[in-house]
């Protein structure tokens, strides 16, 4: 059975905030072999759902460097897990970069042809401010970024 459960975005924001300038030593550090962003907004989305998704080759989960899905770490990986998870971990729904909410996860392209680089929002008031690795940034405006696309990925829930 299937349970909807409801996405903490106050834990995956703590969680940014702790976490920014620095590393879990629970998780590898991903910045010498490609970029560190992606693997650090899964550890914030796990702070805020509690619950990984070890479905293979399609599930979202991290044990070690070497036992992790590809969702986890990488970018696109990342936003079809999320965009088309209908088992256990969150999911969500693309929504206009407009509607970000804290503990949303926004995705930039610089090229204009794929999206390289995960952010997660922090605060959406006056401007949305995010949180990363890779460039390691907290309460970092978006529109201080130079990027030809952005896309939000609204987190809608989680399923145990």
């Amino acid at each position: 059975m299937v349970i909807n459960m409801i996405y903490e975005p106050t834990k995956a924001v703590s969680y940014a905030h702790l976490w920014a300038y620095s590393r879990n030593p629970a998780y590898y550090d991903f910045s010498n072999i490609g970029g560190d962003c992606t693997n650090f907004i899964s550890q914030c989305l796990y702070a805020g759902s509690g619950i990984m998704n070890y479905t293979k080759d399609v599930g979202w989960f991290y044990v070690s460097e070497n036992n992790r899905s590809a969702a986890w770490s990488g970018v696109e990986y990342l936003y079809k897990f999320l965009t088309t998870n209908k088992g256990p971990g969150p999911f969500g729904t693309e929504l206009p970069i407009k509607y970000a909410l804290p503990g949303d996860v926004i995705q930039l392209s610089f090229t204009g042809n794929t999206f390289e680089h995960s952010l997660l929002v922090v605060e959406n008031g006056q401007e949305i401010l995010i949180t990363t690795h890779s460039d390691d940034s907290d309460n970092r405006p978006l529109n201080t970024y130079k990027y030809q696309l952005s896309r939000l990925i609204h987190i809608d829930g989680v399923r145990y």
